[in-house]
């Protein structure tokens, strides 16, 4: 009954809270309206599902922008993130999500960052566009591995988030998920029990003084401390 009720509520309040926020997107250049919506649209979807998030960290995220970097395991990050994260951001996503009905309009119309792998200078100017409204104060999430883990365990880092922050040259902040998985696994349309996701948000990184030849040790940098930060969820 509790699936039931969280698929039907999922359903009908994306379609509503979308259309939300696309009308309040015509008013609200800056997109803190539409971020709102978002908040609470994915806050009420944990509260249904009966996932509670333990964050830590917080303190680390005096002084944005930020590029986050988050490990992926479910759909339910997203959710967790945009919820629980008390900074208004943008993601960065493939081209398919901004086709999706309700909630890839709504993407588009509040500034989220469309990636498109298969058209390399398109992604470049796109990056490059990112890279600015970074640099002017906005900040963005990245999952660098690029899709969901179905084990949990990381990934390959995809190369792309690491040269836009070394464009946009802010701090990187990295942050471990845990628990996501197991309560919605890959594949799944809504959670599969109630539980706990643990979130655990890491000091910056400081990419000031670095030039592009410095990506992998970045990339290094980043996946170490994002896997330091997922196994430290009970600390």
């Amino acid at each position: 009954m509790r699936r039931a009720f969280s698929c039907i509520y999922l359903v009908c309040s994306t379609i509503v809270l979308s259309t939300v926020a696309i009308v309040v997107s015509l008013f609200d250049k800056g997109g803190a309206g539409a971020h709102y919506i978002g908040r609470f649209w994915a806050s009420l979807h944990l509260k249904v599902s009966g996932v509670k998030v333990v964050i830590k960290g917080l303190e680390h995220l005096a002084n944005p922008p930020y590029v986050f970097m988050c490990n992926h395991q479910s759909a339910l990050d997203i959710y967790t993130l945009l919820a629980c994260l008390p900074l208004s951001f943008k993601w960065i996503a493939k081209r398919q999500l901004f086709k999706i009905p309700f909630i890839g309009w709504a993407m588009t119309r509040t500034g989220y960052i469309s990636i498109d792998r298969e058209k390399p200078r398109e992604a470049l100017k796109a990056m490059e566009e990112a890279a600015r409204k970074i640099r002017a104060g906005m900040n963005i999430i990245i999952f660098p591995e690029g899709t969901r883990s179905f084990d949990g365990n990381l990934l390959p880092f995809k190369k792309g988030g690491f040269t836009l922050a070394l464009r946009a040259m802010v701090p990187i902040v990295p942050i471990g998920i845990y628990g996501t998985s197991q309560l919605q696994p890959k594949g799944s349309f809504i959670s599969k029990k109630k539980g706990v996701i643990y979130i655990n948000i890491g000091e910056p990184i400081i990419l000031e003084g670095l030039d592009r030849s410095a990506k992998t040790k970045v990339m290094d940098d980043v996946r170490e401390r994002i896997e330091e930060l997922m196994a430290c969820r009970e600390n």
